[in-house]
C-alpha cells in the first residue's frame, strides 16, 4: 500500500515529475513549451494554485508552489493527464509518458527553504551542465523578473485541444512571492542572488571537471524517444519534507510521521465496517473518494 498524501492547505511544494525511462518526452521544442505552458496555466487557475518558480527539463520538471485550498493531488492529475496524452500524440506515442509511480511533493518548511527550492529549480539547466545561465535554457524558465509582475495571457495550441472544445483559448499565468516574503521586489533579488551563486558554483565545477556545457543547439537537437547516457545518477531519496533548519525538520517529520500512524490505524477501522471513523488532518484520497471525516485543525 502506498503511503498516504498528508494534504494541508497553504502548504509551499517542490514538485517534480520525471518522464518514463527518462526520455527527452518534454524536450523543448515551440510545441511541447506552448502546451506545457498552457497547461500550467490553466491548471493552476482551476484549481488555486500559486506559482512561484519553474523549469521544463527534457526528462522532467520542477515547479515551487503554494496550495492554498489543498488541491494539490487534483492539481497534478489534471496537468500530468493533458501533458502526457497531449505529447504523447505530438510523438506518436501510446505508452506511459511518466515514470512509474507517482510525482514527488516535498513540503517546505521555511522561507528560507522555499528560497533555497527556488534557487535549485532555476539553476537547474546550468547543474546539469546544459547550459550557462538558467535563463539560456531554450524550454519553459521561469525568470525572477516576472514574480509580482501581474498575470500574462497564454493562447491554447491548436494541437491536441478542439477549435471549439472546453478548453479556454486564453489563460492568465501568474508568478507570485511566495509566504514569508516582504515584498515582491525583495522576493525578486534574493531570489536573482541565490540563482546566480547556484549557477556560479555549478560552472566552477564544470571547469573543475574538465566538461564543458552541451548548449542550446545541441538540447534542441535531442530526440525526444533518446535518453541521458547511463552514468546520470539514479535512485535518490525521495523526501517529503525539506528544511535546513535541523529542529524545524525534526518537527515536520514528527508531524507526518504521526499523520501515517493515525492514517493506518484509520483506515483499519474503516475496512473493518466503522463507517464513521475520522481521519486524521491533511487526509486527502480517502476524503475525495469515501467522504470521510477528517479531523479539523486546532
Amino acid at each position: 500500500m502506498t503511503a498516504p498524501r498528508r494534504i494541508i492547505k497553504g502548504t509551499t511544494y517542490l514538485i517534480t515529475r520525471r518522464c518514463f525511462a527518462r526520455m527527452f518526452l518534454l524536450r523543448p521544442s515551440p510545441l511541447s513549451n506552448a502546451l506545457f505552458e498552457y497547461r500550467l496555466a490553466v491548471t493552476a487557475q482551476r484549481h488555486g494554485i500559486q506559482l512561484h518558480a519553474y523549469c521544463v527539463l527534457s526528462n522532467h520538471w520542477h515547479c515551487v508552489l503554494t496550495d492554498p485550498r489543498g488541491k494539490l493531488p487534483k492539481f497534478e492529475q489534471d496537468l500530468d493527464s493533458i501533458v502526457a496524452r497531449a505529447l504523447n500524440a505530438a510523438h506518436g506515442r501510446w505508452e506511459s509518458f511518466w515514470a512509474p509511480g507517482s510525482y514527488s511533493a516535498v513540503a517546505l518548511q521555511s522561507p528560507e527553504d522555499v528560497l533555497d527550492k527556488m534557487a535549485y529549480v532555476l539553476a537547474n539547466p546550468v547543474v546539469a551542465g546544459l547550459v550557462r545561465r538558467g535563463a539560456e535554457w531554450p524550454g519553459l524558465w521561469s525568470s525572477p523578473a516576472l514574480i509580482g509582475a501581474g498575470p500574462r495571457e497564454v493562447k491554447r495550441p491548436d494541437h491536441f485541444f478542439r477549435k471549439k472544445g472546453k478548453a479556454p483559448v486564453v489563460a492568465q499565468l501568474e508568478l507570485v512571492r511566495p509566504p514569508g516574503f516582504a515584498s515582491d521586489e525583495a522576493a525578486r533579488q534574493m531570489l536573482e542572488g541565490a540563482v546566480k551563486a547556484r549557477e556560479d558554483q555549478a560552472a566552477r565545477e564544470v571547469v573543475e571537471a574538465g566538461r564543458s556545457f552541451q548548449g542550446v543547439a545541441k538540447v534542441l537537437a535531442q530526440k525526444a524517444l533518446a535518453r541521458p547516457l547511463p552514468d546520470e545518477p539514479r535512485r535518490r531519496l525521495n523526501p517529503r519534507i525539506a528544511g535546513r533548519d535541523k529542529w524545524k525538520r525534526i518537527e515536520a517529520i514528527g508531524r507526518l510521521t504521526t499523520f501515517l500512524v493515525q492514517h493506518r490505524e484509520a483506515w483499519r477501522a474503516f475496512r473493518a465496517g466503522a463507517r464513521d471513523t475520522a481521519f486524521p488532518e491533511g487526509t486527502y484520497w480517502m476524503r475525495v473518494a469515501y467522504g470521510v471525516a477528517c479531523a479539523s485543525s486546532t
